[in-house]
């Protein structure tokens, strides 16, 4: 090839911006809890409500956007996903009150529901199939990245200007990325004039994605049993994900006492384990599949990531020690980080053509346990006058997704293609 950096991997710097002002502008509201709490005079019960109001919205707007990548083509619906969501997330610094800030949040999720179908959409029309895992690292490396800069960027700007502005900031971020969208990118390397010859056939023969009409049986896909057994597993590995954007500073402030400039440094630095955690997990994953074969290679690291973070709860929930607590939760979050990768890759393998509308059904169950977290922690808080109980229930359904993880076999395709996934990727039985 002609091009020191391959243009796929190009179109993966796209992906990874994409997931990382999606992660800024996620956990600002988390970032900034306490202050709204206090401002707004709510309950952990409320502002529960709150960041569930974004779950539910994107849960339910996430198949639907999911399907439309795939129908009219990714680039599209992805530059309609960060205007809308740009626009909400400067709204939220409007708010006036609870029910405004529900109202903001929800509109929020609704815009921003189906970035990650839709990623994932993308990368089965650029990437050869034994390059999945790889290329979705990538994406959870955005995600882990937007996260680990978001309390350096958030915590100074609402210190020093109040935490409505840092949505404003937030909002603006977005914009530069639809830009970029709009000028330089294609739905599929076809499209790409400046590709060289030998990397447009490369991907063309060896990806997932086949270029001909295939519509995804409803039917089938619900009958699968594998996507269900990975939809419950995503199910509950979304109230770990959602802790950890939507509660955990607070937890930190209010269950353990740290001061904001201590959240700051422990947030960012389990993020940064976190992008350490993808970038490994990546590899490890697709060189699993290559040794061991797909069903044990996906399969394995699922069902572990899961177990090792509800110890990891647990551990948290019973001792006392600030510094174990901590020690814990970033070893547990690094573990976990293998876990979005190993979920998006079984949507390719499972999915082919249909990869994005797959990841959006897996990702609609996802969304709603993160609306079922977010509302549960804060009860359960509330209840309990503390957050122990709250991380007991958490560890409880992260452990039961890992053995959902067992019944797992992305080699059992929600629509058949004539075996071509399987040969690209030379699966042991």
């Amino acid at each position: 090839m002609n091009m020191k950096l391959p243009y796929r991997y190009r179109v993966l710097i796209l992906l990874f911006f994409l997931i990382l002002i999606t992660y800024l502008d996620r956990f600002c509201i988390a970032l900034v809890g306490v202050e709204i709490k206090s401002e707004f005079n709510l309950t952990n019960g409320q502002f529960g409500w709150v960041v569930s109001a974004f779950a539910l919205a994107y849960a339910l707007f996430e198949i639907p956007s999911a399907v439309l990548g795939d129908r009219i083509g990714q680039r599209s619906v992805l530059i309609r996903i960060v205007l809308w969501w740009s626009l909400f997330t400067a709204l939220t610094g409007l708010t006036t009150g609870f029910v405004s800030l529900i109202v903001v949040r929800f509109l929020f999720g609704m815009g921003e529901a189906g970035a990650f179908p839709n990623s994932s959409g993308v990368v089965s029309h650029w990437f050869p199939a034994r390059e999945t895992a790889r290329s979705i690292s990538s994406l959870f490396i955005g995600l882990n990245a937007g996260a680990a800069i978001a309390p350096l960027i958030v915590i100074p700007i609402a210190a020093a200007f109040g935490w409505r502005s840092s949505f404003f900031v937030n909002g603006f971020i977005g914009l530069v990325w639809v830009l970029v969208c709009f000028v330089w990118f294609k739905n599929n390397p076809s499209d790409v004039k400046k590709i060289s010859k030998e990397e447009r056939d490369y991907i063309e023969k060896e990806r997932p994605f086949i270029n001909r009409h295939q519509a995804l049986s409803w039917k089938k896909a619900l009958a699968n049993p594998s996507l269900r057994a990975l939809v419950i597993a995503f199910f509950c590995s979304q109230w770990g994900l959602f802790f950890f954007v939507s509660w955990m500073p607070v937890y930190l402030q209010e269950g353990r006492h740290f001061s904001k400039a201590d959240v700051k440094i422990i947030s960012s630095s389990l993020f940064i384990f976190g992008i350490a955690g993808s970038i490994f997990s990546g590899w490890l994953s697709d060189w699993m599949v290559k040794r061991k074969g797909l069903r044990f290679g996906r399969r394995f690291i699922g069902a572990f990531a899961l177990g090792f973070l509800g110890i990891s709860f647990f551990i948290d929930a019973i001792t006392t020690n600030n510094t174990l607590a901590m020690v814990s939760l970033i070893t547990g979050y690094l573990i976990f980080s293998f876990n979005g990768i190993v979920s998006f890759s079984v949507c390719l393998d499972l999915g082919g053509n249909s990869a994005g509308t797959v990841a959006g059904i897996m990702n609609f169950f996802g969304q709603i346990g993160s609306f079922f977290l977010g509302i549960v922690f804060g009860k359960v808080a509330d209840y309990t006058h503390n957050f122990n109980a709250s991380l007991y229930v958490l560890a409880f359904v992260l452990c039961t997704g890992s053995l959902f993880w067992l019944a797992v076999d992305p080699r059992k395709k929600v629509i058949a293609e004539s075996g071509h996934l399987l040969e690209l990727l030379k699966i042991k039985a």
